[in-house]
Protein backbone atom coordinates (compact mmCIF):
# COMPACT_ATOMS: atom_id res chain seq x y z
CA UNK A 1 0.00 0.00 0.00
CA UNK A 2 1.33 2.86 -1.12
CA UNK A 3 0.75 6.18 1.45
CA UNK A 4 2.41 8.89 -0.10
CA UNK A 5 0.93 8.03 -3.99
CA UNK A 6 -1.93 5.67 -3.49
CA UNK A 7 -3.78 4.50 -6.68
CA UNK A 8 -7.09 4.99 -6.18
CA UNK A 9 -10.07 3.33 -8.42
CA UNK A 10 -13.10 6.02 -8.12
CA UNK A 11 -16.45 4.97 -9.45
CA UNK A 12 -19.37 7.72 -9.75
CA UNK A 13 -23.16 6.73 -10.25
CA UNK A 14 -25.01 9.48 -8.43
CA UNK A 15 -26.69 11.29 -11.15
CA UNK A 16 -27.78 9.97 -15.21
CA UNK A 17 -24.21 9.53 -16.33
CA UNK A 18 -21.69 7.31 -14.72
CA UNK A 19 -17.59 7.13 -15.12
CA UNK A 20 -14.62 5.01 -13.69
CA UNK A 21 -11.22 6.80 -12.82
CA UNK A 22 -7.92 5.76 -11.87
CA UNK A 23 -5.80 8.29 -10.04
CA UNK A 24 -2.42 8.04 -7.98
CA UNK A 25 -2.44 10.38 -5.36
CA UNK A 26 -4.17 13.70 -6.77
CA UNK A 27 -3.16 13.03 -10.36
CA UNK A 28 -5.36 11.25 -12.69
CA UNK A 29 -4.06 8.86 -14.56
CA UNK A 30 -7.17 7.48 -17.07
CA UNK A 31 -10.92 7.83 -17.39
CA UNK A 32 -13.67 5.90 -18.68
CA UNK A 33 -16.95 8.45 -19.38
CA UNK A 34 -20.67 7.06 -19.99
CA UNK A 35 -23.14 10.08 -20.77
CA UNK A 36 -26.15 7.58 -21.46
CA UNK A 37 -28.67 7.76 -18.97
CA UNK A 38 -29.96 5.09 -16.27
CA UNK A 39 -26.75 2.98 -17.17
CA UNK A 40 -24.73 2.20 -14.40
CA UNK A 41 -26.56 -0.87 -13.78
CA UNK A 42 -24.85 -2.62 -16.79
CA UNK A 43 -22.07 -0.12 -17.79
CA UNK A 44 -19.90 -0.17 -14.64
CA UNK A 45 -18.82 -2.99 -13.84
CA UNK A 46 -17.54 -3.65 -17.41
CA UNK A 47 -15.95 -0.12 -17.54
CA UNK A 48 -14.16 -0.82 -14.07
CA UNK A 49 -12.55 -4.01 -16.00
CA UNK A 50 -12.00 -2.19 -19.40
CA UNK A 51 -10.38 0.57 -17.48
CA UNK A 52 -7.98 -1.73 -15.17
CA UNK A 53 -7.01 -3.93 -18.91
CA UNK A 54 -5.97 -0.60 -20.96
CA UNK A 55 -3.83 0.02 -18.10
CA UNK A 56 -2.25 -2.60 -17.52
CA UNK A 57 -3.61 -3.02 -13.81
CA UNK A 58 -5.48 -5.80 -11.61
CA UNK A 59 -7.53 -5.31 -8.66
CA UNK A 60 -4.32 -6.43 -6.77
CA UNK A 61 -2.43 -3.12 -7.93
CA UNK A 62 -4.98 -0.55 -6.39
CA UNK A 63 -4.69 0.68 -2.89
CA UNK A 64 -7.90 1.71 -2.02
CA UNK A 65 -11.48 2.29 -4.05
CA UNK A 66 -13.40 5.45 -3.79
CA UNK A 67 -17.20 6.06 -4.48
CA UNK A 68 -19.50 8.76 -4.98
CA UNK A 69 -21.64 8.63 -1.80
CA UNK A 70 -24.38 11.45 -2.97
CA UNK A 71 -26.81 12.99 -2.73
CA UNK A 72 -27.88 11.99 -6.11
CA UNK A 73 -30.33 8.88 -7.44
CA UNK A 74 -31.33 6.33 -5.38
CA UNK A 75 -30.67 3.75 -7.83
CA UNK A 76 -27.53 4.83 -9.23
CA UNK A 77 -25.89 5.90 -5.44
CA UNK A 78 -27.27 2.27 -4.77
CA UNK A 79 -25.53 0.49 -8.06
CA UNK A 80 -22.35 2.16 -7.62
CA UNK A 81 -21.94 1.38 -3.99
CA UNK A 82 -22.97 -2.19 -4.06
CA UNK A 83 -19.62 -2.86 -6.45
CA UNK A 84 -17.76 -0.67 -4.94
CA UNK A 85 -18.34 -2.93 -1.90
CA UNK A 86 -18.21 -5.79 -3.86
CA UNK A 87 -14.54 -5.10 -4.94
CA UNK A 88 -13.04 -3.85 -1.61
CA UNK A 89 -14.57 -7.18 0.09
CA UNK A 90 -12.90 -9.13 -2.67
CA UNK A 91 -9.90 -7.54 -2.98
CA UNK A 92 -9.48 -6.20 1.12
CA UNK A 93 -9.21 -2.47 0.23
CA UNK A 94 -10.76 0.01 1.89
CA UNK A 95 -13.68 2.24 1.00
CA UNK A 96 -13.45 5.55 0.59
CA UNK A 97 -16.88 7.93 0.66
CA UNK A 98 -16.69 11.10 -1.15
CA UNK A 99 -19.66 13.58 -1.74
CA UNK A 100 -21.06 13.99 -4.82
CA UNK A 101 -21.11 17.89 -4.73
CA UNK A 102 -17.64 18.22 -3.57
CA UNK A 103 -16.63 15.94 -6.85
CA UNK A 104 -18.95 18.35 -9.17
CA UNK A 105 -16.86 21.64 -8.04
CA UNK A 106 -13.77 19.81 -8.81
CA UNK A 107 -14.93 18.88 -11.90
CA UNK A 108 -16.17 22.72 -12.66
CA UNK A 109 -12.43 23.84 -11.57
CA UNK A 110 -10.70 21.42 -13.38
CA UNK A 111 -12.39 23.12 -16.80
CA UNK A 112 -12.01 25.99 -15.84
CA UNK A 113 -7.72 25.68 -15.00
CA UNK A 114 -7.79 23.31 -18.44
CA UNK A 115 -8.95 26.88 -19.92
CA UNK A 116 -6.05 29.06 -18.63
CA UNK A 117 -8.32 29.44 -15.12
CA UNK A 118 -10.97 31.07 -16.79
CA UNK A 119 -10.23 34.61 -15.24
CA UNK A 120 -11.41 32.90 -11.71
CA UNK A 121 -10.01 35.03 -8.16
CA UNK A 122 -8.14 32.45 -6.10
CA UNK A 123 -10.56 32.76 -3.50
CA UNK A 124 -13.70 31.96 -5.72
CA UNK A 125 -16.20 29.69 -4.24
CA UNK A 126 -17.80 27.00 -6.17
CA UNK A 127 -21.55 26.10 -5.90
CA UNK A 128 -22.99 23.02 -7.00
CA UNK A 129 -26.23 21.86 -7.61
CA UNK A 130 -28.11 18.76 -8.50
CA UNK A 131 -31.78 19.13 -9.42
CA UNK A 132 -33.77 17.56 -7.09
CA UNK A 133 -37.42 18.21 -9.55
CA UNK A 134 -39.07 21.97 -9.47
CA UNK A 135 -37.29 24.67 -8.52
CA UNK A 136 -35.19 22.49 -5.78
CA UNK A 137 -31.78 21.47 -5.74
CA UNK A 138 -29.17 19.58 -3.38
CA UNK A 139 -26.47 22.06 -2.92
CA UNK A 140 -23.39 22.74 -0.91
CA UNK A 141 -20.64 25.46 -1.17
CA UNK A 142 -16.90 24.94 -1.22
CA UNK A 143 -13.33 26.85 -1.72
CA UNK A 144 -11.40 26.71 -4.43
CA UNK A 145 -9.30 24.36 -2.32
CA UNK A 146 -11.91 22.05 -2.22
CA UNK A 147 -12.70 22.98 1.37
CA UNK A 148 -16.62 23.07 2.64
CA UNK A 149 -17.78 26.54 3.61
CA UNK A 150 -21.51 25.64 3.85
CA UNK A 151 -22.78 21.49 4.37
CA UNK A 152 -24.83 19.79 1.93
CA UNK A 153 -28.73 20.75 1.88
CA UNK A 154 -31.60 21.28 -0.27
CA UNK A 155 -32.58 24.39 -1.76
CA UNK A 156 -35.82 25.75 -2.96
CA UNK A 157 -34.36 28.14 -5.44
CA UNK A 158 -35.90 32.11 -6.13
CA UNK A 159 -33.82 34.90 -7.40
CA UNK A 160 -32.26 36.04 -3.96
CA UNK A 161 -30.95 32.71 -3.36
CA UNK A 162 -27.03 32.73 -3.04
CA UNK A 163 -27.24 36.37 -2.92
CA UNK A 164 -24.33 37.30 -0.69
CA UNK A 165 -22.04 34.79 -2.91
CA UNK A 166 -23.41 36.65 -6.26
CA UNK A 167 -22.75 40.03 -4.96
CA UNK A 168 -19.03 39.09 -4.07
CA UNK A 169 -18.56 38.39 -7.98
CA UNK A 170 -16.16 35.33 -7.10
CA UNK A 171 -18.75 32.40 -7.39
CA UNK A 172 -19.03 29.47 -10.05
CA UNK A 173 -22.27 27.42 -10.39
CA UNK A 174 -22.20 24.24 -11.86
CA UNK A 175 -24.10 20.70 -12.23
CA UNK A 176 -27.59 19.71 -13.61
CA UNK A 177 -29.76 21.99 -11.41
CA UNK A 178 -28.11 25.26 -12.10
CA UNK A 179 -29.26 25.17 -15.51
CA UNK A 180 -32.89 26.62 -14.42
CA UNK A 181 -30.73 28.92 -11.65
CA UNK A 182 -29.32 30.58 -14.67
CA UNK A 183 -32.89 31.08 -16.14
CA UNK A 184 -34.42 32.35 -12.95
CA UNK A 185 -32.14 34.76 -12.53
CA UNK A 186 -32.02 35.95 -16.03
CA UNK A 187 -35.64 36.28 -16.39
CA UNK A 188 -35.35 38.16 -13.29
CA UNK A 189 -33.39 41.13 -15.04
CA UNK A 190 -30.45 40.16 -12.36
CA UNK A 191 -27.84 43.22 -12.82
CA UNK A 192 -24.76 40.91 -12.46
CA UNK A 193 -25.53 37.49 -13.51
CA UNK A 194 -22.50 34.87 -11.89
CA UNK A 195 -20.39 32.38 -13.90
CA UNK A 196 -22.20 29.26 -14.66
CA UNK A 197 -19.96 26.10 -16.08
CA UNK A 198 -21.88 23.73 -17.78
CA UNK A 199 -19.67 20.19 -16.99
CA UNK A 200 -20.92 16.54 -16.17
CA UNK A 201 -19.72 15.05 -12.97
CA UNK A 202 -16.64 12.85 -13.72
CA UNK A 203 -15.16 10.39 -11.35
CA UNK A 204 -12.17 12.24 -11.93
CA UNK A 205 -13.65 14.97 -9.74
CA UNK A 206 -13.08 12.72 -6.76
CA UNK A 207 -9.69 12.25 -7.48
CA UNK A 208 -8.30 14.97 -4.84
CA UNK A 209 -10.57 14.11 -2.04
CA UNK A 210 -10.31 10.75 -1.83
CA UNK A 211 -6.35 11.68 -1.95
CA UNK A 212 -6.92 13.29 1.25
CA UNK A 213 -9.03 11.27 2.52
CA UNK A 214 -6.47 7.93 1.79
CA UNK A 215 -3.27 10.09 3.76
CA UNK A 216 -6.12 10.55 7.00
CA UNK A 217 -7.34 6.82 6.67
CA UNK A 218 -10.63 8.41 6.73
CA UNK A 219 -12.24 4.62 5.21
CA UNK A 220 -15.56 3.77 5.60
CA UNK A 221 -16.84 1.03 6.85
CA UNK A 222 -17.76 -1.47 4.18
CA UNK A 223 -20.33 -3.51 5.81
CA UNK A 224 -22.39 -0.72 7.18
CA UNK A 225 -21.56 2.15 4.95
CA UNK A 226 -24.91 3.48 3.09
CA UNK A 227 -25.61 6.43 0.82
CA UNK A 228 -26.36 9.84 1.92
CA UNK A 229 -29.47 10.50 -0.14
CA UNK A 230 -30.43 13.51 1.93
CA UNK A 231 -34.33 13.17 1.77
CA UNK A 232 -35.41 9.52 1.80
CA UNK A 233 -36.56 7.80 -0.46
CA UNK A 234 -40.01 7.44 -1.68
CA UNK A 235 -41.26 4.81 -4.30
CA UNK A 236 -43.58 5.74 -6.62
CA UNK A 237 -46.97 4.14 -6.92
CA UNK A 238 -47.12 1.32 -9.97
CA UNK A 239 -49.51 2.50 -12.26
CA UNK A 240 -52.82 -0.15 -12.86
CA UNK A 241 -52.38 -2.17 -15.83
CA UNK A 242 -55.27 -1.97 -18.20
Amino acid sequence: MNRMSPKILNIESATDCCSVSLSEGEKLLDEIFEPQPKSQASLLAPMVENLLKRNNLSISDIDAVAISEGPGSYTGLRVGLSLAKGICYGASLPLIGVNTLAAMAQCAKDKLDSSNGGGIAPDAVFIPMIDARRMEVYSAVFSSNGSEIEGTRAVILDENSFAEYIASGKVVFTGNGSAKFAELLKSSGTAQMPLFVDEPIKSSGMRVTAAKAFANADFKDTAYFEPFYLKDFVAGTPKKLL
